[in-house]
């Protein structure tokens, strides 16, 4: 022989790239070297291929370990909220059943709450605005009262109807309530009516569950002073101020607000005392004492008010305050 291969035992003996020497007559017999060398290229391919393999598995099982701890306590923490969720949901289902249980317990009232929307043209509209925001109030304090009142807003119409279309687009689908474009003399009897203004000589001890009390809804700004009683004049009707002169001195102007009337008479309903009515609602920053600690006599009327001073509302009290400073009711004497 002229040429002699020697192969190593760990190296394959033939280039399995150099077809010459597969091909080549002093390379002997073809066919076997061309099955060798492929054997051994298979043979290759998989060693590698189960080392990367190999190495894959021992990286993800390490990962797996060092994250034992972490997964421990992603279980936990996923246990303790599903916990919470629990606790959470049985905390609603509770309150739930007394708010059911609660609203088994109102009881009511007979009485009916008109407010007077008649005065639309005296307003402008930011002011129509303010009785929009005091009706919302009223309407939002009956619905959670123990003894919610028959509210009525009459002579609904104009800038009042507008701006709540616009802004207050819900009031459509209020619950208990009695929207009229009417006039409440339209719809109710005469002798049922009584004008709550604090003009009114009359001085309200109690409140008759059969009559009908009228709130002037009117945000005026201390422009149309005495106009309610006034109207309760001219329409021969009753007329009557609440006892707040009665019970309470004032540190601070004399001004209330729709909706600050129509929150005392839902007190006085529940409570059936006016100084606890009256306190429940006027805000202590106002400096609401009671008259037996101010040490004064009792008044029935009201302390004159400065020209100017703002007011919001034309309403029933004498001495109320409201939780905005430039609130009032207009029907006061100045």
């Amino acid at each position: 022989m002229t040429s002699e291969t020697v192969a190593e035992p760990d190296k394959c003996c033939v280039d399995p790239n150099n077809k010459e020497a597969l091909t080549s007559p002093h390379a002997g017999n073809s066919t076997p070297l061309q099955e060798n060398s492929s054997a051994l290229r298979g043979e290759c391919k998989t060693q590698d291929a189960m080392s990367k393999r190999q190495l894959k598995k021992i990286l993800k099982q390490k990962q797996w370990e060092d994250q034992r701890e972490l997964r421990k306590q992603k279980r936990k923490e996923k246990r303790q909220k599903r916990k919470l969720e629990r606790q959470a949901q049985t905390e609603h289902n509770s309150d739930a059943n007394s708010r059911k249980r609660f609203r088994h317990e109102v009881q009511p009232s007979a009485l009916r709450l008109v407010i007077d929307c008649s005065f639309d043209e005296l307003m402008a509209l930011r002011d129509v605005k303010k009785l929009n925001k005091q009706i919302r109030r009223c309407y939002a304090e009956n619905r959670r009262a123990i003894h919610p009142v028959q509210l009525y807003l009459t002579s609904y119409g104009g800038q009042l109807k507008s701006n709540m279309d616009e802004y207050d687009k819900g009031w459509i689908n209020w619950k208990d309530i009695h929207i009229k474009p009417e006039h409440y003399k339209d719809l109710m009897k005469k002798e049922d009516l009584v004008y709550l203004t604090s003009d009114s000589p009359e001085v309200l001890s109690e409140l008759d569950e059969t009559k009908a009390y009228i709130i002037g809804g009117l945000v005026d700004h201390n422009h149309h002073k005495g106009i309610t009683y006034k109207k309760a004049l001219e329409l021969g009707i009753s007329h009557a101020q609440l006892p707040l002169g009665n019970f309470v001195k004032m540190n601070s102007r004399k001004v209330l607000a729709v909706n600050h009337v129509f929150e005392i008479i839902l007190a006085f309903l529940e409570k059936r005392d006016w100084k606890e009515a009256f306190f429940c609602v006027l805000p202590q920053r106002k400096g609401a004492v009671p008259l037996a600690e101010a040490g004064e006599p009792s008044e029935s009327r009201p302390s004159e008010q400065e020209d100017g001073e703002d007011s919001d509302s034309d309403s029933s009290l004498d001495e109320s305050v409201t939780k905005q400073p430039n609130v009032k009711c207009e029907g006061k004497r100045s």
